[in-house]
């Protein structure tokens, strides 16, 4: 009886509240088209539904050449990953390069649910950052426009102060752009101090894994307050960022298919998954097509294993370090790009 209290006070102070639980247990009952198999849920409050999988632009830019990367996209919007990631800064323009190469091909743009994001504050740079990435993309509206690495602690009065927020609700209002949100990566505060802010965010993005249960939670601290508004919560960085394939399977001992399962067992709206090879794009999807939530009691044996690793910010590194700190915003704010 002691042991199954220890268990279940553990399994509590590590993971989410039971309300916010609840609340996100409706996203599992949503599947998407029978052809595909890709289950999807919905987007927050947008009236939207998008795949539990979000291919990462930054890793596509990464594929050794670009008509690989071309081939890599279109597999997975035949197989129902129709939600896609970007950002403006990924590999100096080269993801959105490639992307918009291959979305313009065969009405692909069409099928997919497109976000990038800005990495501007004010206005004037965030309305060059927008037309720069609709040119790359060949596209004449985004579907989802967020705010790139809020992750040091005046990026969100710097988004208001500055025009950032202004550019992104005219670039609203004149059709660029359907949904409004914003990412990061640091610090549960930060995000809650834009969540705080005056504006009623459609989506917010934020690191969602089994280390992150037990340091700087944002699935502990963010995600039910997003839960509660309609916010809709992308996970990313379920495996911990790193090659090959992360640095939890590497370095704790978990593997990646248990790392997936557990950051789709929160109740995020889609998890945002580095694809880099075809073998990549297989493994994900099989883990998206037969995925079902993971029993309590095997997220409890993952988290007693990880327990003491996790409680440091070991295998965070973007969390406790510089080091997964864009260089574009590391300038921004004043640090030398080389910074850890």
């Amino acid at each position: 009886m002691e042991h199954q209290k220890t268990r279940r006070e553990f399994l509590q102070a590590s993971m989410m509240s039971t309300a916010a639980l609840a609340i996100g247990k409706t996203m599992f009952t949503q599947v998407g088209d029978a052809s595909t198999g890709i289950p999807t849920r919905p987007l927050g409050k947008t009236g939207v539904s998008v795949s539990i999988l979000c291919l990462g632009g930054w890793h596509i830019g990464a594929v050794q050449g670009k008509a690989e990367a071309i081939r890599i996209m279109h597999a997975a919007i035949d197989e129902g990953i129709t939600f896609f990631d970007n950002a403006w800064d990924y590999h100096d323009g080269r993801s959105e390069e490639w992307m918009g190469d291959a979305l313009a091909l065969e009405g692909k743009r069409n099928k997919v649910f497109l976000m990038t994001k800005n990495c501007e504050r004010d206005y004037a740079g965030s309305m060059r950052d927008l037309e720069d990435s609709l040119r790359r993309l060949k596209t004449d509206h985004l579907d989802l426009w967020q705010f790139h690495e809020i992750v040091y602690d005046n990026d969100p009065d710097w988004v208001f102060e500055k025009g950032g927020l202004k550019a992104a609700l005219e670039a609203q209002k004149a059709g660029k752009v359907r949904f409004i949100g914003f990412t990061g990566h640091k610090d549960p505060r930060i995000h809650l101090k834009m969540l705080n802010k005056p504006f009623d965010w459609d989506t917010a993005q934020m690191p969602i894994n089994v280390m992150d249960a037990l340091y700087r939670s944002f699935q502990n601290e963010v995600v039910p307050v997003c839960l509660a508004r309609q916010i809709g919560v992308l996970g990313m960085k379920s495996l911990a960022g790193g090659f090959p394939r992360g640095r939890i399977p590497s370095q704790a001992g978990v593997s990646a298919v248990d790392c997936i399962r557990f950051a789709l067992t929160r109740p995020v709206s889609s998890l945002v998954v580095g694809i880099t090879s075809m073998e990549d794009l297989q493994q994900d999807i099989a883990i998206a097509r037969n995925f079902k939530p993971m029993p309590e009691a095997d997220q409890v044996t993952i988290l007693t294993k990880i327990r003491e690793e996790a409680s440091d910010g070991r295998h965070e590194l973007f969390k406790s370090t510089k080091m997964f700190d864009g260089p574009f915003h590391r300038k921004q704010h004043g640090f030398a790009v080389g910074a850890a």
